[in-house]
C-alpha cells in the first residue's frame, strides 16, 4: 500500500463515494421468505456513517446488480437521492454519474466486493475492497476494510473520510 493509503491522504479529496450493496451494505446472503420477497439485513453503523457523510455535503450513490424492495426502502431511509438497481454494467453508468457531477477521479471512492464492481473502479481514484471481498476485487482495490461486507466495512470507510475531512465527532486516532 502507498504512503498515500496509509496516511488517508486521499479521503481528504472525497466529493463521492458509490457503494454497491449485496456484500457491501449487507453480509452479502439473500434471504427469500415463504413469499418469495427477498429479506436484506443492514448494519446500522453504517448507515449512521452514510448519514454523517451525507450531512457534511458528501454525495453517496448506491449501484447495484440486483433489484430489490429492501435496498429502495434502506436508501430512502437514509436519504440516498440516487439508487441505481439492476445495472448490468456499472462502469459505464460509474462515468456517467462522475461527469454528470463534474468531479475529477480523484474525488470518487468505490466500494465493491465482487467481480461487477471492478468495472467501477477503473473510473474511481479510490477503489475499496471490504475484507471479505473476491481476491481479485481485494488485488485491484487501493483500500481493504477491517471489516466483511454487511458489519461495519461502509461505516468504517465513511469515518476514514469523514476524520481526514475534520468531519467526525470526538477525536480522530
Amino acid at each position: 500500500m502507498s504512503d498515500v493509503m496509509m496516511t488517508q491522504d486521499w479521503a481528504t479529496r472525497i466529493k463521492l463515494l458509490i457503494l454497491d450493496v449485496d456484500g457491501v451494505m449487507t453480509d452479502g446472503r439473500v434471504i427469500l421468505n415463504a413469499q418469495g420477497e427477498e429479506i436484506k439485513r443492514f448494519h446500522v453503523r453504517d448507515g449512521y456513517g452514510i448519514k454523517r457523510l451525507m450531512d457534511a455535503g458528501i454525495d453517496v450513490v448506491v449501484m447495484t446488480g440486483r433489484k430489490s424492495k429492501a435496498v429502495e426502502h434502506r436508501a430512502k431511509e437514509l436519504g440516498i437521492q440516487e439508487i441505481y438497481q439492476g445495472v448490468k454494467e456499472k462502469g459505464s453508468l460509474c462515468k456517467e454519474v462522475i461527469e454528470r457531477k463534474n468531479l475529477l477521479k480523484d474525488q470518487v471512492c468505490c466500494v465493491g466486493d465482487d467481480l461487477p464492481d471492478l468495472s467501477m473502479f477503473v473510473h474511481a481514484g479510490i477503489c475499496i475492497a471490504v475484507a471479505d471481498a473476491a481476491a481479485e476485487v481485494r488485488n485491484a482495490a487501493s483500500y481493504i476494510t477491517e471489516q466483511k461486507g454487511g458489519h461495519g466495512a461502509v461505516r468504517e470507510v465513511c469515518e476514514l473520510i469523514l476524520k481526514a475531512q475534520q468531519n467526525w465527532p470526538g477525536k480522530s486516532p
